[in-house]
């Protein structure tokens, strides 16, 4: 199967709305914290509604604009996105990282390792911060490989979702080309 990482387009985001809840829902019901399916659709099922389709438009065609502080790359599968990884500068000028996902049948092909290059090219030399799922291993170890540290305690997102903090700290710009 071919893949192609791209610039996400605005129209892409009827797509990523219901994309970004169905990965929750496939990757983030956990029992013992007392995330089920009710609880992701209180807190991300927005993402899939009208005015939640409207803000990913939004957000991508800001990431469009010259210096743009927002950056979202999809991967697609013929017509189909399977994938993205999207983030922001923050005013204090660190970034941060998310949302990132991979539909499984897309996990394996070093995908993610090319939106992650792409990302922190754009990124530059910023400290970096992200949040992941402490029962997320097989996203744990991957962010661990392009250089980021659990940075900090185990917090609820929500009050629920068990996370852990991650950072990738600033790097000199040599350490980015």
């Amino acid at each position: 199967m071919a893949y192609t990482i791209t610039d996400a387009h605005p129209d892409d985001a009827a797509t990523l709305g219901p994309l970004h809840l169905r990965n929750w829902l496939e990757n983030y019901v956990n029992a013992d914290a007392g995330v089920d399916e009710a609880w992701i659709r209180e807190h991300r099922g927005s993402s899939a509604t009208a005015e939640g389709v409207t803000q990913w438009r939004e957000f991508i065609e800001v990431a469009h604009q010259e210096s743009a502080p927002h950056f979202c790359r999809v991967v697609r599968s013929e017509t189909e996105i399977v994938g993205y990884l999207c983030g922001h500068q923050e005013e204090s000028g660190s970034v941060t990282l998310g949302p990132m996902y991979l539909l499984d049948h897309a996990q394996g092909h070093g995908l993610g390792g090319h939106m992650m290059t792409e990302f922190l090219a754009w990124a530059g030399p910023a400290r970096i911060r992200l949040g992941v799922a402490d029962s997320n291993e097989r996203a744990i170890r991957f962010y661990q490989r392009h250089g980021f540290e659990i940075a900090g305690e185990r917090y609820l997102w929500r009050g629920r979702l068990p996370t852990l903090p991650m950072t990738l700290e600033a790097r000199s710009v040599a350490e980015c080309s």
